[in-house]
């Protein structure tokens, strides 16, 4: 083999391996769909996982993880056995708070206790997750945007779009959004 040819072959090899590594650790340092809606207060993702929950506990400080997924989406999976072991571990409150993917705008009682949960300064700083790019929580971080923070419509318009991967909102999640502060 010329020596053309075996410089080419490492330099592909060392690309290779360079690319899988950079892969990796971007995984790896990476929570799925994690947003900062407001900083030390609430912060919102997809279903943490394995080395996820150390991070949130030492990079955020999250007190209080609230879990939006009812238990028909986690009886086949083992993410919920491990979230509870962790935070139980770790003395990190877990909340439950099922919204169905069915009908994802959650209901007054569920809005109202959100927004209890985030006035208890003990609670805080607080991680509002569900599944990927999840409407349930884009929505019920909403709810708290428009009712505690006094936001603009417009304003909570524009954060939820960023939980929901910059997507246009639905007719509905307009209409659910400018009737929050009313």
């Amino acid at each position: 083999m010329s020596k053309k040819k075996q410089s080419l072959n490492r330099l592909i090899i060392i690309s290779l391996i360079i690319a899988a590594a950079i892969y990796l650790l971007v995984h790896h340092f990476h929570i799925n769909d994690f947003r900062v809606i407001e900083p030390t207060v609430l912060y919102t993702s997809g279903q943490p996982q394995g080395m996820d929950y150390p991070r949130l506990l030492y990079k955020y400080h999250i007190t209080t993880i609230v879990n939006i997924r009812p238990p028909s989406e986690h009886k086949d999976h083992n993410w919920y056995t491990e979230e509870i072991v962790w935070t139980r571990n770790n003395g990190v409150s877990y909340i439950e708070m099922p919204i169905e993917k069915s009908s994802y705008f959650p209901d007054e009682q569920t809005q109202d206790n959100f927004i209890a949960i985030m006035a208890n300064k003990d609670n805080l700083p607080v991680l509002l997750h569900g599944g990927r790019n999840d409407e349930r929580v884009a929505l019920l971080a909403a709810a708290w945007l428009r009712k505690s923070q006094g936001y603009t419509a417009e304003h909570t318009s524009n954060t939820i779009k960023k939980i929901i991967e910059d997507r246009e909102l639905t007719e509905g999640e307009i209409t659910f959004i400018n009737h929050l502060a009313k």
